[in-house]
């Protein structure tokens, strides 16, 4: 596809070296303004102590229950940890609807106690007593292993009485509630960080945990010394912890206005969290679909593509009058379909405008609409595991990613790995590797060593 007029179109969707250079120092003095008393509060990347200060050491042994919170699926797990690095898990999934995630807090965490219930019954798990890790994907700022206040709510969620109360409590008492339930909760924490616990008890070199998914975030080890947020008697016998970065707020001071485009504020404006997790929208699969959707219908206006098809109006006024009508999965379908075939391509189109022929001109220029969003996306998440990665400073760091965007999109692993290699300090190795169930099996986790101490 060499169409000049899309290219320029696009143009604002490339971020140049210099500019990715910029963003990476920009982002690294966000980070470090986060780790600190005297600049924290002005910081847009917060940098949360999880308390967590230990790794698994791929031994631990025993039963432990887990939930998982962060997104429109609720998981309940029970995940058996047998040693040597291996681990049974057992889960089930139930569903939270519209209502739910925009409801009352209280009726949310009924509905978590009424899962855990019906899974506890269902596997006969009654009368175990079972320690518990409750995933909870939202911003929090941790006060110990199983308290944590909530920031704010985000990937759709707007639950009232809920906000700045601790999570831990509004499990427990909604677990109390019920009356028949006998649960440990032993420790809160975000996917990121789950997702860093699965994969360094599969690999003892995993340093970083990062999300790409229906949102984006990371976490990863930091020196506690390094921690001026952390209280001193958690500086006696440890020294590292884990750092939940909230990386997805960057940019909410301004500090990416030059890489931004109207599309990114066009979709802000429509958030429920307008100016919030500006990174995050512009990188998240629940944001991403919605950048392909305003872009495409700006192109067939300009007679960019589809400029032969004989009603391209209806196509327009479809883009415009139906929100979220392109599914982030389409863009991995898109990008991995075969020239000239395009068949997953047109399985698309027909859905979306009933469209029975599409040339491969426009099956192409579809395909590199999909690319420079996705590739940006990638490039975004690669600058700051780059700036994580050199700020660990360790010989070889491994870094544990999982998330609905990483997992099925066929090319965005390569996308990063392109940019790390012009960011990461040449004397550092690195590897991305694909946590298996950082949610379920990390929670669990996090409970085994919680439960050691």
């Amino acid at each position: 596809m060499q169409d000049q007029r899309l290219k320029d179109f696009l143009k604002e969707f490339i971020i140049s070296d210099s500019q990715l250079h910029e963003v990476y120092k920009r982002f690294t003095t966000e980070i470090q303004n986060g780790l600190s008393l005297a600049t924290r509060k002005q910081a847009d990347i917060k940098c949360y102590m999880t308390y967590i200060q230990d790794l698994p050491t791929g031994d631990e042994k025993g039963n432990y229950l887990a939930l998982d919170l962060g997104g429109t699926n609720f998981r309940v797990l029970h995940v058996s940890l047998k040693g040597h690095h291996e681990a049974e898990i057992e889960s089930k999934v139930f569903v939270v609807d519209k209502e739910l995630m925009t409801g009352h807090g209280t009726q949310l965490f009924d509905h978590i106690a009424n899962c855990l219930a019906e899974f506890v019954k269902e596997y006969s798990l009654n009368n175990q007593h079972l320690p518990l890790g409750f995933t909870f994907s939202f911003p929090c700022v941790q006060l110990g292993l199983t308290k944590a206040l909530l920031v704010r709510w985000t990937k759709g969620f707007n639950c009232a009485g809920s906000v700045q109360e601790d999570v831990g409590r509004l499990l427990k008492e909604a677990i109390a509630r019920r009356g028949d339930l006998e649960i440990n909760v032993m420790a809160i924490l975000n996917d990121t960080t789950g997702t860093l616990m699965s994969c360094a008890h599969r690999n003892p070199e995993c340093r970083i945990g990062v999300i790409v998914g229906t949102g984006c975030n990371a976490c990863y080890v930091e020196r506690v010394e390094n921690a001026e947020l952390l209280e001193s008697e958690y500086k006696v016998d440890k020294t590292h912890i884990i750092v939940n970065t909230e990386w997805g707020a960057f940019g909410e001071s301004g500090k990416l206005e030059f890489v931004r485009t109207d599309y990114d504020r066009t979709i802000d404006k429509a958030s429920l969290n307008v100016g919030s997790q500006l990174l995050e929208k512009m990188i998240s699969g629940m944001y991403l679909g919605e950048l392909v959707r305003l872009v495409l219908a700006d192109a067939i206006t300009q007679n960019l593509i589809f400029s032969r098809t004989s009603d391209k109006q209806c196509l327009i006024n479809t883009l415009r009058e139906n929100v979220c009508c392109f599914e982030a999965r389409f863009i991995s379908e898109i990008e991995n379909d075969n020239f000239p075939d395009f068949q997953q391509t047109r399985t698309i189109l027909k859905e979306l405008f009933a469209m029975e022929k599409a040339s491969v001109e426009d099956c192409q220029k579809l395909r590199y609409i999909c690319e420079c969003i996705s590739r940006r996306a990638a490039n975004l998440v690669a600058v700051g595991i780059s700036s994580l990665i050199n700020r660990i400073a360790e010989p070889h760091v491994v870094v544990g990613v999982d998330g609905s965007v990483y997992r099925l999109h066929p090319h965005f692993d390569a996308y990063m790995r392109e940019t790390m290699r012009k960011l990461v300090n040449p004397k550092i190795t690195f590897d991305l590797m694909l946590s298996e169930d950082g949610s379920g099996r990390g929670a669990a986790l996090v409970a085994a060593v919680a439960s050691k101490n």
